[in-house]
């Protein structure tokens, strides 16, 4: 996992990372408003989803201490993160200022 993250995250293209849990409400309250995004966004940015219990090293690395935490990347530097719920028009504002 940790080399495909990491191959992931350096891309030109900005990869927004949802990291979540199975159990965490928020989360699944994020979820919906990711997928809006996605479709909004298309090919522009990249997000994806990382289970914190099931990828415990790569949650660490970044200090991810409470989900969901999003972290959007750029050529594999952190560009902004968060942790918490996000609005749809508030993470759209975030990700416009680095696609």
């Amino acid at each position: 996992m940790r080399t495909n993250f990491e191959t992931i995250i350096g891309s030109e293209r900005p990869v927004l990372v949802d990291f979540y849990a199975e159990w965490c409400g928020p989360c699944k309250m994020q979820a919906p408003v990711l997928k809006d995004i996605a479709a909004e966004v298309g090919d522009m940015v990249r997000i994806i989803k990382v289970d914190v219990d099931k990828n415990p090293k790569v949650a660490a690395e970044y200090q991810v201490k409470g989900v969901p935490t999003l972290i959007l990347f750029k050529n594999g530097k952190v560009q902004w993160r968060q942790s918490g719920m996000l609005p749809k028009q508030q993470l759209l504002s975030v990700i416009n200022q680095y696609k």
